[in-house]
């Protein structure tokens, strides 16, 4: 929707109801796609959020848009369209 609209600031989106962590969004992204990826931690930059939960009111301002799914299945969704299976689909 933002590709096709208009608007050129930025625009968060998300879910600020359910913060996720890196890691989560990590272990939740090779779940789906079925990657052999290996997760690395490394030290934190000093300036990393310690909160990850997005401010989406120019997301509804300006696309009338708040999310409606979860992580998981919008992983999925996105694959579909880009052509590829997900895991366990």
């Amino acid at each position: 929707m933002l590709a096709q609209s208009s608007e050129h600031l930025p625009v968060n989106i998300g879910n600020p109801s359910h913060e996720v962590t890196m890691l989560e969004l990590a272990q939740t992204v090779i779940k789906v796609t079925g990657s052999s990826s290996e997760i690395v931690f490394e030290a934190l930059p000093t300036d990393d959020p310690q909160v990850r939960r997005p401010d989406i009111t120019r997301a509804k301002q300006v696309l009338g848009w708040e999310p409606e799914i979860d992580l998981e299945e919008g992983l999925r969704r996105w694959l579909v369209a880009l052509g590829r299976q997900p895991v366990g689909v």
